[in-house]
């Protein structure tokens, strides 16, 4: 039977101690959400051994990621084990978390350039990450492990993470040094909600989807659906997270003038696929959207598909 460990983040209110946390046995520790002691019931109730880890800190999600390390290698590189017993439940209240830990996870496993060793699959810079399952806070929303029909209930996550069926993800990294799981979108609105107009060069491979002289309202590079829309408009279609390339897609006003009538703004959408994709902005700062994490790009930014990086557990 395997050892599992559920680990969720503590909440900013949570009463961590400081920024290495404050232990287990410190009697203002983060104690875990519902779900996740209704999933640790249903473990415990299967023979696994349990444990449940409230972090705090990077130092100790990176601290539960080294229970799934291999044995030393000759090349010194730390090495997920393929064959361990040790399992992994995270417990996210959105996919901003979830993505936090699996950027752990390469920071963890992926080998400096310098170093890559024979064995890493081609066209990857990190190996086979290993398989997690994921736990929803919120039984309801609308996530990635939705749009993956992941089981959502404590006790079928808990049946999930001890079965065998596992199903392998693409994952993107990007320059910047972090991860995408489900897509970005690159737009920004008023505060009245009407879009804000940029330009930025986008290109997917060899193709220029738009060289940065005219402007645009939107631009998507999507592993999953989950970073598709523009004020109800489908920027992309049938995204697949495990077909081995980034899907991008760019959305450029266009103003059309009838032969009668008056003009009238419609909205084209350029598609293209590929295994990279660079944006370089334009405009001093566009604001993005990164697997539902705010930010602003200031600056050249690439992302370039990993195949079949990381697995979920699917039951």
């Amino acid at each position: 039977m395997y050892d599992v460990v559920l680990l969720s983040m503590a909440e900013p209110e949570g009463g961590c101690c400081g920024s290495d946390g404050c232990g287990d046995g410190h009697s203002d520790a983060p104690r875990p959400r519902v779900p996740v002691l209704h999933c640790a019931d249903a473990l415990r109730a299967a023979g696994a051994r349990v444990e449940t880890v409230v972090a705090c800190s990077d130092t100790e999600i990176d601290q539960v990621l080294a229970r799934l390390d291999g044995p030393p290698r000759e090349d010194g590189l730390t090495w997920p084990d393929a064959d361990g017993k040790t399992r992994l439940v995270i417990a996210v209240t959105d996919d901003g978390q979830l993505r936090h830990v699996l950027r752990r996870l390469v920071r963890r496993y992926a080998p400096a350039p310098s170093k890559r060793p024979a064995e890493l699959p081609a066209g990857r810079t990190v190996p086979d990450l290993p398989a997690l399952a994921v736990l929803p806070i919120d039984a309801a929303a609308v996530d990635f492990a939705a749009q993956l029909g992941l089981p959502r209930d404590p006790a079928a996550v808990a049946a999930a993470v001890l079965g065998d069926r596992a199903r392998r993800l693409d994952l993107l990294r990007h320059d910047g040094g972090s991860v995408t799981l489900d897509g970005v979108l690159l737009a920004g609105s008023t505060e009245d909600g009407q879009p804000v107009q940029w330009a930025g060069r986008v290109e997917v491979d060899d193709a220029v989807l738009t060289d940065g002289a005219e402007p645009l309202l939107a631009v998507a590079v999507a592993n999953g659906s989950g970073a598709t829309l523009l004020d109800g408009l489908p920027l992309l279609t049938a995204v697949d997270p495990a077909d081995g390339v980034i899907d991008v897609a760019v959305a450029v006003p266009v103003r059309h003038k009838p032969l009668f009538g008056t003009p009238r703004l419609r909205i084209e959408v350029r598609r293209a696929r590929g295994r990279a994709v660079s944006v370089t902005p334009r405009d001093a700062q566009v604001p993005f959207a990164d697997d539902g994490v705010s930010g602003e790009l200031t600056r050249k930014r690439s992302w370039w598909v990993e195949p079949a990086a990381w697995g979920v557990y699917t039951g």
